[in-house]
């Protein structure tokens, strides 16, 4: 089914954005008011979120862009305005602005930093939650659960706000770091790691359990951005793998999954889907009022042989958007339940990029609800059952605690009950990969490519 949505709603302010005509009458000798390119930019950039926002009907017109730097801070200007029914304060947290050429990489995958991402297993235990393989510190083969012990000399690394801050300067900043790592053997190795350009892997690793009689696929999937081709093929392999293995339940794990492309996030429903909902209505997708027309409903389409009868969800405040659509969307067809040591961030709405001089803005635009009309989870899920990020063990170590909980749940019923007096989602859980990066895009939000027609 075709679904193309118009570019001729933006033609106005791509192509008008920079000429305003007064009404008035000219004065004989006028002296025309200077308006920077810059403020007209600005200025356009709150006409579109007057216009697709939303909320915008609760923007006053009193507000002034030119009292903002940028379009990044326009957008962050209008949150506020985000009244939604049940919630006594704005629920906007997500509307923003970016440099074209700097989303275009961030959007396509491209990364340019460490590549690690970190979390605190205790307050005075920093690890390592995960790597990316092409980066820098994936290449010098370090591992999730490596404890880190030292950066740029110092051993200070503790849930302190001043240590915080310089693990994050240091990590994240930009510049050469020199860590001192602790593997599992109690073995240690210092690495200095140079920030460089890298491909995001989402898909981390696929394998599948043999437990009670049951054959569990397990996969992980940080991410629903990079090369779409790519991650859509290996969907399509870990399923015919799971299918080969004749898999009855299936383990996603999202806890590091900001979001993303939603035509993958689709993708995706279609293979977890059980073979009696194809056809069914997956989800509905709707703008304000304005732009109702382009109001769609998606239905399933069966894909893979794979014919689930429960699936666990690993979540935590790091699953955003399209991952807890998917979630929400699953809901309704399927057993489902969620692990994971925190509710889910909660973002059940996206947006596109819409071009404003060599800037993109996002204001939200579109919400997205389930086949029962739910999705207004503006507070993230809950896990139904509560437990550490194992950060102490590799990817794929059944003794881990979330992937533990899940695999025990789907071969006896119940959840692995936490022995933990720590579980902490503050201090304690610090900053990951999604969650320092730039607010312009750590949610991974849903691009052009998203929106079938937006190319």
């Amino acid at each position: 089914m075709k679904r193309i949505i118009v570019l001729s709603l933006f033609a106005a302010y791509i192509l008008g954005a920079c000429k305003k005509e007064s009404s008035a009458t000219p004065d004989p000798t006028p002296t025309p008011p200077v308006v920077s390119e810059a403020d007209k930019v600005k200025d356009t950039a709150l006409e579109i979120a007057r216009d697709i926002y939303l909320w915008y009907d609760q923007i006053p017109s009193t507000f002034n862009p030119r009292t903002f730097a940028d379009p990044d801070k326009v957008m962050q200007g209008i949150r506020p305005y985000s009244i939604e029914t049940g919630f006594t304060k704005a629920v906007d947290r997500w509307s923003f602005g970016i440099k074209q050429a700097e989303w275009d990489n961030a959007s396509s995958g491209i990364s340019g930093d460490l590549g690690i991402g970190i979390f605190f297993l205790s307050a005075n235990d920093l690890r390592v939650s995960y790597v990316e393989k092409e980066s820098a510190a994936g290449l010098a083969g370090v591992q999730r659960s490596w404890r880190i012990t030292k950066i740029n000399g110092s051993t200070a690394i503790n849930t302190s706000s001043s240590s915080i801050d310089f693990i994050v300067n240091a990590i994240y900043g930009g510049s050469q770091a020199n860590i001192t790592f602790q593997k599992p053997d109690g073995s240690s190795v210092d690495l200095a790691l140079t920030p460089s350009t890298y491909n995001e892997q989402p898909l981390i690793l696929d394998t599948v359990y043999t437990s009670g009689g049951k054959n569990v696929g397990y996969f992980i999937l940080n991410s629903f951005l990079g090369d779409t081709t790519e991650i859509k093929n290996g969907f399509s392999n870990i399923f015919a793998k799971f299918a080969a293995k004749n898999v009855t339940d299936i383990i996603v794990d999202l806890r590091y999954n900001g979001g993303g492309y939603v035509l993958l996030q689709e993708e995706l429903a279609n293979y977890l889907a059980p073979n009696g909902e194809n056809g069914k209505m997956m989800y509905s997708q709707s703008f304000n009022d304005k732009y109702s027309q382009y109001n769609r409903i998606e239905n399933f389409v069966k894909k893979g042989s794979v014919n689930p009868a429960k699936i666990v969800f690993i979540i935590s405040q790091n699953t955003a958007s399209a991952s807890e659509a998917l979630v929400n969307i699953m809901t309704p067809h399927v057993e489902v339940k969620t692990v994971g040591p925190s509710a889910s961030h909660g973002k059940p709405v996206g947006f596109f990029n819409i071009p404003v001089g060599d800037w993109y803005v996002f204001p939200v635009s579109l919400r997205i609800v389930n086949s029962l009309n739910e999705g207004n989870y503006f507070d993230g899920f809950t896990p139904d059952n509560q437990v550490m990020d194992g950060l102490d063990k590799p990817w794929g170590d059944v003794s881990e605690d979330c992937l533990a909980s899940a695999l025990k749940y789907l071969t006896t019923g119940s959840f692995k009950a936490e022995t933990r007096d720590n579980i902490r989602t503050d201090l304690d859980m610090i900053r990951s990969y999604n969650t320092i990066r730039s607010n312009k895009y750590k949610f991974m939000v849903e691009s052009r490519k998203n929106i079938p027609g937006l190319r």
